[in-house]
């Protein structure tokens, strides 16, 4: 009925080339310039691409402690969702403590959010880890608060894309500006989410595992990679 494309990787190709051929992406590192395809790809947006932010080594940083087995941290269920597990290289955990028992009460205690309460969770995990915060900015600016006060160990890597109307543009900006020594990667501004910060870990996951080509594209040549929506 309808005269449209099928094919998964054929997608893909005519996707990657629209945003290489539309979006300005000269000013990212070799090594980067996958994972801003990805986060373009992500949202449809090739002009988000001005907005996208790394601090230093995050290519070396994100693929060291994914070899090593480290955790992945995440702000809401539906950033560690969005994660594809099959490309993490040592099977790496995935958590998410929002929902963990004693989180209402202590958000409650703490005067803040659910989420930002449950970065306290992660102080038996974070050292090391890579930090994924796709939702919520009371989340982000807790964890630098506990960062920059020496309460949570640091982690290898923290990817922040909060969105909203409310302290996201603010704690981006807190992030590039507080990070210290800390890689980083994040979008200036409002937007944000689930899905970018999905995309980011996942195109770094790529680096990091045996076998896969940057951009994802070859692959899997006989289906569409579980998780991204193709």
């Amino acid at each position: 009925m309808f005269d449209y494309l099928r094919d998964p990787q054929e997608i893909y190709r005519q996707s990657f080339a629209t945003i290489e051929a539309e979006a300005d992406l000269a000013r990212f590192p070799e090594e980067l310039r996958p994972v801003a395809v990805r986060i373009i790809h992500a949202c449809g947006m090739v002009e988000i691409a001005d907005k996208i932010a790394f601090g230093e080594n995050v290519a070396p940083a994100a693929i060291g402690a994914l070899q090593k087995g480290k955790p992945i941290l995440c702000d809401a269920e539906m950033v560690r969702q969005g994660i594809i597990s099959r490309l993490l290289p040592a099977d790496n955990p995935i958590i998410c403590t929002l929902n963990a028992d004693g989180n209402d009460e202590r958000a409650g205690k703490l005067g803040t959010t659910r989420s930002a309460a449950a970065i306290e969770d992660w102080a038996d995990h974070i050292d090391g880890a890579i930090i994924a915060i796709g939702n919520a900015p009371t989340a982000l600016f807790h964890l630098l608060e506990a960062l920059i006060s020496n309460r949570l160990a640091k982690p290898a890597l923290i990817i922040g894309m909060p969105v909203g109307f409310v302290g996201a543009e603010e704690s981006k900006e807190a992030l590039i500006t507080h990070a210290g020594d800390i890689p980083f990667a994040t979008l200036r501004g409002r937007f944000g989410g689930s899905a970018v910060t999905a995309a980011t870990l996942n195109a770094l996951a790529r680096l990091a595992a045996p076998g896969q080509t940057p951009d994802g594209t070859t692959a899997n040549p006989s289906g569409s990679d579980k998780g991204d929506g193709k």
